[in-house]
């Protein structure tokens, strides 16, 4: 999971919704309407779109396809829970996007346009780099953690002895 914090367009950010959630069976008509988002409430994932006017169209499987002007925001958790982001308009179409976004997101975020290329590659340069750090803090840790047992070596019943090589 990677932190995002861009901005991009609300149809960008209502693409991303669309292929993260119904894409395979949005109606086409739906598909390029710009003002027609995906709605969704549940356990399983949610999508809650903020808006000073929306009207609720049709009712395809999990998903409540709402027509609607003026977005304000938007919240969006993934069916899994691993990606939670938000969209708030900052200016006209325009708004910042934050949030923990899981592998698959990233690839629904890029396709989308909602990031670029260039910061699709930053995101994962810094979580790499942060997966290594762990991995040598835990190495490190082993390492101590062996050192450690040597030093608590007991020999049964010489309990209260110095407990050298030369006592035995």
């Amino acid at each position: 999971m990677v932190h995002i914090d861009t901005t991009c367009s609300l149809e960008s950010f209502r693409r991303f919704l669309i292929s993260s959630t119904c894409a395979t069976f949005i109606p086409e008509n739906y598909l390029n309407d710009t003002e027609i988002f995906p709605e969704k409430e549940g356990e399983s994932g949610s999508i809650y779109i903020e808006a000073a006017d929306k009207v609720t169209l049709n009712k395809i499987r999990m998903i409540t396809f709402i027509n609607v002007i003026d977005v304000l925001g938007i919240l969006y958790t993934s069916k899994s829970g691993n990606t939670k982001l938000k969209w708030r308009q900052t200016r006209d179409i325009y708004g910042k996007v934050t949030g923990e976004a899981s592998a698959n997101s990233l690839v629904n975020l890029f396709e989308s346009r909602v990031i670029t290329r260039e910061y699709a590659d930053e995101l994962v340069q810094i979580s790499t780099e942060k997966k290594e750090e762990q991995l040598i803090f835990t190495n490190k840790d082993d390492e101590f953690s062996e050192d450690s047992d040597s030093v608590n070596f007991e020999i049964p019943g010489l309990e209260g002895t110095l407990q050298t090589v030369d006592d035995i």
